[in-house]
């Protein structure tokens, strides 16, 4: 499997990241419903089998629950696995030894002395000012108990500003984690993307299937309804199912040329953009299996482009 180095010197990972926000949060995902910690641990196991070695999670999802599954199941396995978490910036928390605590209760769930990356969760941090933030995160850089540092959710403005505060403690910023998929490509038009590849940042990719509507599951003739938060989410009305059908339709149609999937056709244009990387949520080992199919096969450059002007709506 090909690894790619987060930033410009962090850890190597896999090019496919596992999403983990659904194991143990009832309130989004129904956690308990059709799925527990069986299905967790089977998810877990086929994604080390398939090569994949690379979770994302955080201290709020599932209030602690998906950190803790994530360390039960790393004291299962020998093989190398990269863990990145996230701190939640919230009103209580506004001096560096918040940050500090923070860090070492998701190490303590996860059972774990130091994790590969440690992000902060939103730009908006009431109190706690960005340089004191940034200092706190290099303070823990140094102490080694993270190997690289990263943001969600910043814009390029705001990247430029804590990557200057890091590099005066000579710490680079590895990554901004941003919501990027055919369906959702924003942070292009907002030079987010742009930023990122001057300042030697890597992109994590959350929603890259955007909530399932990249699966093909989803059509206007389909037998599939839309359950939980979909059902009140427009993009999977009618109007908002037949503006997406001509991404649909190519998807399908590379998909049968490569024998993939729909999923995997968009997963694989992600990580064709180069120094990004999609976090692929999943609840079950076959969604592992599924996702794990974007890998190891390459969309042409012909396709790559079809595949750009046939999303651009979404920039």
């Amino acid at each position: 499997m090909e690894t790619i180095t987060l930033g410009q010197n962090g850890p190597a990972v896999t090019p496919l990241c596992i999403g983990t926000w659904a194991w143990g949060d009832k309130l989004f995902w129904n956690y308990g419903d059709r799925y527990g910690p069986e299905q967790l641990q089977e998810a877990f196991t086929a994604a080390l089998e398939a090569g994949v070695t690379f979770f994302d999670t955080a201290e709020v999802y599932g209030t602690g629950k998906s950190e803790k599954f994530l360390g039960q199941f790393l004291q299962q396995t020998q093989q190398p696995v990269q863990i990145a978490t996230k701190f939640g910036p919230l009103p209580w928390r506004f001096t560096a030894q918040s940050v500090s605590d923070a860090l070492t209760n998701s190490l303590k769930r996860l059972q774990l002395e130091r994790i590969a990356l440690y992000q902060v969760h939103w730009p908006f941090a009431f109190f706690l000012s960005q340089k004191t933030l940034m200092n706190a995160l290099a303070d823990e850089v140094k102490r080694g108990r993270i190997a690289a540092v990263g943001v969600s959710n910043y814009s390029a403005e705001q990247m430029r500003d804590v990557h200057q505060i890091l590099a005066t403690r000579g710490v680079p910023l590895a990554v901004n984690q941003v919501r990027y998929s055919l369906l959702s490509r924003q942070v292009e038009s907002q030079g987010i993307i742009t930023t990122a590849r001057d300042l030697g940042v890597t992109i994590l990719a959350y929603s890259p299937l955007a909530q399932g509507l990249l699966t093909g599951k989803y059509s206007i003739n389909g037998a599939q309804t839309p359950s939980g938060a979909r059902k009140i989410d427009s993009r999977f009305k009618k109007e908002g199912l037949q503006k997406i059908a001509p991404v649909i339709s190519l998807l399908h149609n590379f998909g049968e040329k490569y024998d993939r999937t729909p999923a995997q056709v968009a997963l694989n244009w992600l990580i064709a953009q180069g120094n990004v990387i999609p976090i692929a949520g999943v609840k079950t080992a076959e969604q592992v299996r599924q996702n794990a199919g974007a890998l190891g096969w390459r969309l042409s450059d012909d396709e790559i482009g079809e595949l750009e002007q046939v999303s651009r709506p979404w920039l």
